[in-house]
């Protein structure tokens, strides 16, 4: 049996899955918390991928492994291969002044015209200028700016600090797109971009095809063995849909700490009204991504509220009517990314003596969620991105009330595929092809939930919602 590894190095967490080549079904797997908050010393995500590592038995019996992880956030280098600074995650929403000021600098439909991507506080770009306002000596000292797969890969190779190599880090076409300095059309880095944003050059990582090798394991690195195959990686989203065997008309709706709505294009994407970015793929396609700040953990809250499990929470929900007799919940609690309002809270709307139950509360925090993230699948839509089926993936698809509620907003068949690791399966898959060439053929069963007459009310409280406080109801 050939074993291949597959890293997620997602915002949460490291998770290891050891799979077989010929089928893909997870041998063992290992897993390490990463910490809180949204400023964090890149250093904790190595140290967290080698517990991670090692809690998955070690690699010494594996054949290639491959890194995928959080999209954006980047790692600055300094020449001798040394982290300059801690790094700001893609969800820290401290940059938000620097992407307004680079909107009106250059102007937000010059951004989506050149990369694709409405300019937004995730893309890596924004936080390059951050970085150039608040801490200037560490600008000085960069000298190769990566994202976190890109980082682990190179340190899998070996490279790190006191070694160097910052000319040897790689990276892959999902990651570059995450940038907002790279072009979709041309399939390179927009140099100017980045200059425009950082004040200055760097090294930027070569970006390798969906096949390629990025190289081999270095020595001396616990639990892994020197001069095993090290697959080309990606950014997390493009892992999953990789894994997911995803096809033109299939979307997935991932709800795990943020929540993402995207599909596979064969083409760019240039949404000038300025939800959808269109990020590539780890096939050589295109993946228009919409993303929300607030997804799974909204079900947390709402658990830890009513002192309740998630199950219990969905039970009650399922006690409630559609609309929750009105009560409606806009589950803002870290700001939101789509629609753009980053100092935005929580609210809850048209609470009255009669309405505010557990039950209604219950329904109103799992309708409120998924409300906002039908928002991301009309976005889709309006840039003639034809959806026919959803796929429903993350932490929050196992809810019994998120799969009954849900069918209820969508037009569409709604999937949930098998539980898995989807994007460590991806990682596996990648580091297959390393090794062969091509990607292994991998089978995903799903369930199709039953159909549910749509109710409209509660996408239209929602609306009504939004635009009670004012905020864009498009």
């Amino acid at each position: 049996m050939t074993l291949v590894a597959g890293i997620d190095s997602s915002t949460q967490a490291c998770k290891v899955t050891v799979r077989d080549l010929s089928t893909g079904a997870s041998i063992r797997e290992g897993k390490a918390s990463h910490p809180p908050g949204t400023i964090v010393d890149p250093n904790a995500w190595w140290g967290a991928l080698l517990t991670a590592v090692d809690r998955a038995g070690g690699l010494d019996d594996v054949a290639a492994v491959s890194v995928s992880g959080q999209q954006h956030t980047p790692v600055f280098l300094d020449a001798h291969g040394q982290v300059v600074c801690d790094s700001p995650l893609w969800n820290d929403t401290g940059s938000h002044a620097q992407m307004v000021d680079l909107n009106s600098e250059l102007g937000r439909d010059e951004w989506i015209r050149r990369t694709g991507l409405p300019l937004t506080l995730s893309d890596t770009v924004t936080k390059l200028r951050w970085l150039q306002e608040v801490d200037a000596d560490a600008v000085r000292r960069t000298a190769a700016v990566a994202v976190v797969h890109d980082w682990l890969t190179w340190r899998l190779m070996g490279f790190g600090p006191g070694v160097g190599g910052i000319d040897r880090l790689t990276t892959d076409r999902s990651e570059a797109s995450g940038t907002a300095y790279w072009s979709g059309e041309t399939g390179d880095y927009c140099l100017d971009l980045f200059e425009h944003a950082f004040g200055k050059s760097a090294v930027l990582p070569t970006i390798l095809d969906p096949l390629e090798q990025a190289g081999v394991t270095g020595a001396g690195i616990p639990g892994v063995p020197a001069g095993i195959a090290i697959g080309v990686g990606s950014g997390d989203n493009a892992a999953a849909a990789l894994a997911l065997g995803l096809g033109e008309g299939d979307a997935v709706l991932s709800m795990g700490t943020s929540g993402v709505v995207y599909t596979r294009a064969s083409a760019p994407v240039h949404d000038y009204a300025g939800y959808v970015c269109s990020y590539a793929d780890a096939t050589g396609d295109h993946l228009p991504l919409v993303a929300t700040l607030n997804a799974a953990r909204n079900l947390d809250i709402g658990g830890t509220v009513l002192g309740v499990t998630h199950e219990e929470l969905s039970e009650l929900a399922l006690q409630s009517p559609p609309g929750a007799e009105g009560l409606t919940l806009l589950p803002y609690f870290v700001g939101e990314r789509t629609p753009d309002l980053p100092a935005a809270r929580g609210s809850l709307h048209h609470a009255s003596l009669t309405n505010f139950t557990r039950p209604n509360f219950a329904r109103a925090v799992i309708e409120g969620t998924l409300a906002s993230q039908v928002v991301m699948l009309d976005a889709l839509r309006a840039c003639d991105v034809t959806v026919r089926r959803l796929l429903l993936i993350g932490g929050a698809a196992q809810s019994a009330a998120v799969q009954t509620i849900l069918p209820q907003l969508v037009d569409v068949p709604v999937l949930v595929p098998v539980l898995d690791e989807y994007v460590a399966k991806g990682a596996g898959m990648q580091a297959g092809a390393a090794l062969t060439g091509s990607f292994p053929s991998w089978s995903v069963t799903s369930t199709e939930l039953p159909g549910a007459a749509l109710e409209p009310r509660i996408g239209e409280q929602h609306t009504a919602a939004k635009a009670l406080l004012g905020y864009s109801t498009g």
